[in-house]
Parts: structure tokens; sequence; C-alpha cells
């Protein structure tokens, strides 16, 4: 009996560490990095009223078989609910994108946010986001 019991234990442990490993590999698989180059907004900064910025992503999975499906980008301001300012279906490896704008808020303080999500086939994402305060 005691063999039996230990045995199950022994099955029940291995499932869920080998379990949290794979879950982990599959997150790790999707990579999203800001644009560093010259003219990119790449970390939280203050910006003007009518001033323009420009974000930019390169996006990929290791997974030929598990591409990214959905790109999204959303914005929210003073921490209030997430609205969809640019969203597109894909299919590939990877992918890269820029989002142009200009802010046309004028109320110094307030905060937006912008978050850039990629969604795999097996439904994982991945996200990045970048805070811009009015000045």
């Amino acid at each position: 009996m005691k063999n039996k019991l230990f045995l199950l234990c022994s099955i029940i442990l291995f499932s869920s560490v080998f379990s949290s490993c794979k879950k982990e590999d599959e997150e790790n698989e999707l990579q999203i990095n800001f644009k560093t180059a010259t003219g990119y907004t790449f970390s939280d900064m203050g910006i003007n009223s009518g001033e323009s910025f420009k974000i930019g992503v390169d996006c990929s999975t290791e997974k030929k078989k598990d591409p990214i499906i959905k790109f999204n980008i959303s914005e929210s301001v003073n921490n209030g609910t997430a609205t969809t300012v640019y969203s597109e279906d894909l299919e590939s490896q990877n992918y890269s994108h820029d989002y142009e704008a200009v802010m046309q808020d004028s109320v110094s303080g307030n905060t937006h946010k912008f978050t850039f999500t990629i969604t795999n086939r097996d439904g994982i994402n991945k996200q990045k986001s970048i805070t811009l305060t009015v000045q």
C-alpha cells in the first residue's frame, strides 16, 4: 500500500513539474521588443500636447507551427479602461510595426499607457507597455 501511495505521489509531482516547465517554455517562445533607433520612443517619458511620437516593436516566435496570429495596440488614459487603437490579424513568425501619432491631450499630468500585445495560435500573449505623460 505504501509503495502504491509513493508511486501515485511521484507521478503527480512529476506531472506538475513537467507541465509547469512546459508552460514557462511556451511563454518564453514569444518575443516583443521596442525599437530603440533614433526617432523612436522606447521608454516612459513626458510629451507636449501636439507633439508627434513613434513607437516601434519587433515581434517573433520560435515555433513555425505556432505563429503569431494577432497584434493589438491599446491605450488607456489615467489607468482607465483600455481602448484598442490598432489591431491586425496575422500568421507569421516575425512581425514589425511602427505606431505613429500626435498627442492630442492638453491636460498636463494625464498619462497615456500604450500596450502592445501579440498572441500566438495557442492563445498565449506577450505584452510591452509605454506610458507617456502630458507636460
